[in-house]
């Protein structure tokens, strides 16, 4: 890498993987860079203007003649989905169904995004070239980024969404992205795609892959423990009387 997270406007979480918080939503983007050419981004921001910004960002972290290879999307919702088609030549993953939901739910997408303050021209350029996931994971995937780093998708949910992946990253700490099933800037949201009924399994699945000592990085927010995600998980069966 040609320069450090820091200088790039990144946080740092383990050797070759860190995350950006977007402005206006604070959704976490994040970054897994292989030993041998690949690299994994994580979601790709709320509009392309903002995917373009997240493509510049990472090929300058990741160096000359390298680039994002690969594109895990932790679930289907604007602010982290809308800027993957200013990834051209990349392998997009989600969870099973996700590819079909997004196919047919683009115009109720834009509208979403309008209804949170996205520009309506922006909103509807991002809709209309909106990228699927080329693969579905419908319990685990071990991705293979070359260079001795492998990295799992795992279908965890439904949860937030009917459509929740997260991706573990191996290492010291273990890395966990939770996609919206964790978020630390507020409470979680429970939009009408949620599945309240199965958000606490979702997170003891969350748990029971990264362990009481991994770093689990929210959809919005700040980096939290495994307490904070068992605390959440407890809150929420409580909320819905799981």
């Amino acid at each position: 890498m040609d320069l450090s997270w820091e200088e790039a406007g990144w946080e740092r979480l383990a050797l070759g993987v860190g995350r950006r918080r977007m402005p206006v939503w604070d959704a976490t983007v994040g970054l897994v860079a292989g030993g041998d050419g690949g690299a994994l981004l994580i979601d790709t921001g709320a509009t392309l203007r903002e995917g373009a910004q997240l493509r510049a960002e990472a090929q300058r972290l990741l160096g000359p003649g390298r680039r994002v290879t690969h594109i895990a999307l932790t679930h289907p919702h604007f602010d982290h989905v809308f800027g993957t088609a200013a990834f051209a030549g990349t392998e997009v993953y989600g969870a099973v169904g996700i590819d079909d939901l997004l196919r047919r739910g683009r115009e109720a997408l834009r509208d979403d995004a309008v209804r949170h303050g996205v520009d309506r021209g922006a909103a509807a350029e991002a809709a209309d070239v909106l990228v699927a996931p080329h693969h579905t994971v419908c319990g685990e995937w071990t991705l293979d980024l070359g260079g001795g780093r492998q990295v799992l998708l795992a279908n965890v949910g439904p949860g937030h969404s009917g459509h929740d992946l997260a991706v573990l990253v191996p290492g010291s700490p273990v890395v966990v992205f939770c996609g919206d099933l964790v978020e630390e800037s507020g409470a979680p949201q429970a939009g009408p795609d949620a599945h309240p009924a199965f958000w606490p399994a979702a997170l003891d699945r969350l748990l029971a892959l990264g362990g009481e000592n991994a770093a689990y990085v929210p959809g919005h927010g700040a980096v939290v423990d495994a307490a904070y995600v068992r605390a959440q998980r407890d809150a929420l069966a409580a909320r819905f009387e799981v």
